[in-house]
């Protein structure tokens, strides 16, 4: 099996979770790379190609008509008798395609063919470049072609086609100059084993529209909004974001908790469903290898052992190894609150924050030192958990690689913004604990600014095994600005150290400042760019008074959407941007990603300065100062289930404030 990732950015995705399908530009799915249909981390389809009389489609333009689907056309010319449309729909384990044959001038014979191949390779076989066995076709008694292996059963059917045992559908086709005709053909997918399912609602929050002097933003919006509906999956009638396609599609504690705190503007239902679905599979025991352990909230759900590549980790179907995402599931259950999520929902959630709680102040913290650390301890998980979690992430200035275990100074960030708002509940519904926690959080907050700060002047990215601070300067840091841990000096010091033109230079915040010795613009967590680190980096600096910083992150972001269509991909390389360029892509990077097209709400609220406290009766809004995105108007967002609209032009208003809350 080779190892290497198949690129990504060029194929044309057509999606409706847990289903998607990846073509060439050309609409064809060829046995190549990462191409395919794919259902619940299983390829359903490995290639599908459109011939006629034997020679393959010359298709040449796409467009797309939402998430969904798909068009692919043949380019019109005096010397071309036929015109070709070929519409690509996806549904949850359904693909359907039409192929509309017109005749523009003369007469038309021509046999069309569809040839169709299924190999059912599970997800990580295709990520690491590998292919698995073909399955062979059978005949059923209806004239459908049926695959099965491994209780997953792909079925073909084709209307006036002739479909023959090696997965050809064939017609023959006559035109009159003038005439058109529309052959079709359906697959559809049984698989009982599936642990991801589809959503069944039409929608899960509210529609919102924005209007602004800076165009941009209202279009990246938009487009991330159609990606977003399209990720939803459902566990029961609870629905959350799965992370991303092609190889995240699946619920991911992390990912999953991100996406949905930043799309609390509209609306807390995906935020109360994320809560349940995770807490369902929080932790309960201690198991070395999975990383289980009592409270805490899982990383990654798949139907089977997950491969990563070559030797590299195998994770299996239910896997703990995060050390973040306990926190940061605290925290989304007191944002959610905090927006208007019913008491009755959050209390039918507080024996999960016990747990989480229990979780922070124990199995987190093994050696007892008071900060949250993470070290493998199964050999085959992964060697880093947090959100930079590849095997090369964590490094010196110098560019040497840290060893375990690893203490980051953004999951210390987690639990210190976790430990008030689990204090911040436990209070509100009468429950002990709070001054506990809020003891907590004050030491750590100690701890950390005698051991995180190098002589650079800024926070270390971690702490190594040897308790030593590993002293790069990265996007890291960026996530303590505005959660009340750091003092206001300490506050400027990171945003002076995130502004300069090593960190902010790109398309957005880079991973890892140019001038240390392990920055690769093009690696992945080493010097790219992630649209859902940039955006919340900048909320932090907004939050902690530094417009003109979060500005400048959030219009690197906006760049980068008009050049990758307004669809933010997982991560872009960290290339300087100049005059007349545009951001270079990264191969292998899913697009859509559930928190990159999040990322896009977080930026709007971030412009508007929308902060409720719904149990306090109070809303803040405070605008970037200097309204750098021109006259603005957010349309449909919602507090407390009511619909609001907030206009900042010179003035901030909110028009359709619930009743009982008032602006301050």
């Amino acid at each position: 099996m080779s190892s290497l990732q198949p690129p990504t950015l060029d194929l044309v995705v057509t999606l409706a979770a847990p289903t998607f399908a990846l073509a060439d530009t050309d609409g064809q799915i060829r046995a190549a790379g990462a191409q395919g249909v794919f259902h619940a981390d299983a390829r359903v389809l490995s290639s599908a190609v459109l011939r006629l009389d034997g020679r393959e489609a010359a298709l040449v333009a796409q467009a797309d008509a939402g998430p969904g689907t798909t068009h692919f056309v043949s380019p019109a010319g005096p010397d071309r008798a036929l015109r070709i449309r070929r519409t690509r729909n996806v549904a949850a384990g359904r693909i359907a395609e039409q192929i509309n044959l017109a005749s523009l001038a003369a007469p038309v014979g021509v046999t069309v063919t569809v040839d169709l191949a299924v190999d059912l390779a599970p997800i990580d076989v295709v990520r690491s470049g590998g292919r698995a066995t073909p399955v062979a076709a059978r005949r059923a008694a209806d004239g459908a072609l049926v695959f099965r292996r491994d209780g997953i059963t792909v079925t073909v059917t084709a209307d006036r086609a002739e479909l023959d045992d090696r997965g050809r559908l064939a017609w023959a086709v006559t035109l009159e100059p003038g005439t058109d005709t529309t052959l079709a053909f359906t697959v559809r997918v049984e698989d009982p084993a599936a642990v991801v399912h589809a959503s069944a609602r039409a929608r899960d929050w509210s529609a919102a529209e924005v209007r602004s002097g800076d165009r941009r933003l209202g279009r990246l919006v938009a487009r991330s909004l159609d990606d977003l509906s399209a990720l939803r999956l459902a566990d029961g009638d609870d629905v959350y974001l799965g992370a991303g396609v092609p190889w995240y599609l699946t619920l991911f504690g992390r990912d999953s908790i991100w996406a949905a705190r930043m799309l609390l503007p509209l609306g807390t239902r995906l935020a109360a469903g994320t809560l349940r679905v995770l807490a369902r599979r929080q932790g309960t025991r201690v198991d070395p290898g999975s990383g289980e352990a009592p409270g805490k909230i899982m990383h990654e759900l798949r139907r089977r052992e997950f491969a990563l590549g070559g030797h590299g980790p195998r994770l299996p179907a239910a896997y703990y190894g995060t050390v973040d995402a306990t926190p940061l599931w605290i925290s989304l259950l007191h944002d959610a609150w905090r927006w208007g999520l019913p008491e009755a929902e959050v209390g039918g959630l507080l024996p999960h924050l016990d747990a989480a709680l229990g979780w922070l102040a124990g199995h987190a913290d093994p050696d007892g030192d008071g900060f949250l650390e993470y070290l493998d301890a199964s050999g085959q998980g992964l060697a880093n958990q947090g959100w930079k979690d590849s095997g090369d992430a964590v490094r010196y200035r110098d560019g040497r690689t840290a060893e375990p275990p690893i203490a980051l100074a953004e999951v210390q960030g987690y639990a210190f913004r976790a430990a008030l708002d689990g204090a911040a509940l436990l209070d509100a519904f009468g429950r002990p604990g709070g001054a506990r926690w809020r003891d907590y959080a004050a030491a750590l907050s100690e701890r950390f600014r005698a051991r995180f700060w190098v002589d650079a002047g800024h926070p270390a990215l971690a702490l190594d095994r040897d308790k030593l601070p590993v002293d790069s300067l990265t996007s890291n840091i960026g996530h303590l600005l505005g959660i009340g841990m750091l003092t206001a000096a300490e506050e400027r010091a990171v945003a002076t150290a995130l502004g300069g033109e090593a960190m902010s230079g790109g398309y957005g915040l880079r991973t890892m400042s140019a001038l240390d010795g392990g920055f690769a613009p093009l690696s992945y967590h080493c010097g790219s760019v992630w649209a859902h680190d940039t955006a919340i980096v900048a909320a932090g600096l907004a939050r902690s008074g530094f417009p003109a910083e979060a500005t400048r992150l959030i219009d690197g972001l906006l760049a980068a959407g008009e050049a990758f269509d307004h669809r933010l991909p997982e991560l872009h390389a960290g290339y300087p941007r100049a005059a007349r360029s545009r951001p270079a892509p990264y191969p292998g990077a899913c697009r859509p990603q559930a928190w990159s097209a999040a990322a896009a709400v977080l930026m709007l609220r971030t412009a508007i300065g929308l902060e409720p406290d719904v149990p306090g009766g109070t809303v803040r809004l405070s605008p970037l100062a200097g309204l750098p995105f021109g006259r603005l108007e957010a349309r449909g967002l919602e507090i407390a289930g009511r619909p609001i609209d907030v206009t900042v032009d010179g003035t901030a208003t909110i028009d359709g404030l619930p009743a009982g809350l008032t602006v301050s």
